[in-house]
């Protein structure tokens, strides 16, 4: 049985058990629990949801547009075929909207649009997040070099959250910080979410971080470790639940997921900043990768 599946369907659980709903700026009500932290060996066994398809194709790409393409902008991903920023693309002449929830000064919400302005020179961006920020302070140069040169060093940071670039995020980030560091020539990571949709976002994120563990420990001689992950405010939104029923009925009547497949790297790649990014994404496989099917679920904007 895969470790992944395992550890997801029991959070999946667990929200929709003890989970308190809760209001919130999208107008659709989650279930929310506070916390959730969970470790995985990604050097033991490669973390994708086998109860449900993941397309690892597109999360691939959309890690490599923020870490290795250190872009904003949402055509990058849109040239690709990968359309999960449109929502949150600023349009031709700045201006982004959307219908969402705002405080209505009592101490509750009302239903709004939302029309902010960011400037024309912010066009078919998120502005002023995610690779934006990767870029404006080199974090991931800055960690391939602190790798290869000092890999006792205990300051192996890279967040993406800056304060003083939030208002001009038109989101800013959810998985918003990793710790990295090297122990017994494993390269392992921490990563912090301060907000966490459970069945859309979760599944992507742990696939592209122990993705991009893989990449960076390639490339820099180590091996893969262990990725531990926390969240704050882990949940689901009621327009889901459905889905999650489907996927946890899955789990029960099969017994646990399915084996985990073998994530494949093209071994000639030597440099993070080589790996193809193209809409083929031809350097990363999965081989022997069983699912028991698509899910759909409602994004919340």
């Amino acid at each position: 049985m895969a470790q992944w599946d395992n550890v997801y369907c029991g959070l999946l659980r667990e929200i929709l058990e003890r989970g308190a709903e809760v209001e919130n700026r999208t107008g659709v009500n989650t279930l929310k629990i506070p916390a959730f932290t969970f470790s995985l060996d990604v050097g033991e066994e490669f973390p994708i949801l086998t109860t449900k398809q993941l397309f690892i194709r597109q999360a691939v790409l959309e890690m490599l547009w923020i870490y290795q393409a250190q872009s904003n902008d949402v055509r990058w991903l849109q040239e690709r075929n990968v359309r999960i920023w449109d929502e949150w693309e600023i349009d031709e002449n700045g201006f982004w909207s959307a219908v969402q929830m705002v405080p209505d000064g009592n101490g509750g919400l009302k239903k709004a649009e939302i029309k902010k302005f960011f400037g024309s020179e912010w066009a078919h961006t998120i502005g002023t997040a995610y690779g934006w920020i990767v870029k404006k302070f080199g974090l991931t140069q800055n960690l391939i070099k602190t790798l290869k040169e000092n890999r006792a060093d205990r300051r192996m940071v890279m967040s993406l959250w800056q304060n003083d670039y939030l208002e001009t995020a038109v989101l800013p980030s959810c998985v918003w910080s990793s710790e990295w560091d090297v122990t017994d020539g494993r390269l392992n990571a921490w990563v912090h979410q301060r907000s966490c949709d459970v069945p859309l976002g979760l599944p992507f994120n742990v696939t592209q971080y122990s993705v991009l563990m893989c990449m960076l420990a390639q490339t820099v001689g180590l091996k893969p470790g262990t990725l531990s992950w926390s969240i704050k405010d882990a949940h689901i939104y009621l327009n889901q639940i459905d889905g999650v029923r489907e996927q946890l009925r899955r789990f029960d009547e099969n017994g646990g997921g399915y084996e985990a497949p073998k994530l494949w790297l093209n071994p000639d790649v030597t440099d993070f900043f080589d790996f193809d990014n193209s809409a083929d994404c031809r350097d990363v496989k999965l081989t022997g990768y069983r699912h028991m099917g698509k899910i759909s679920f409602p994004i919340a904007q």
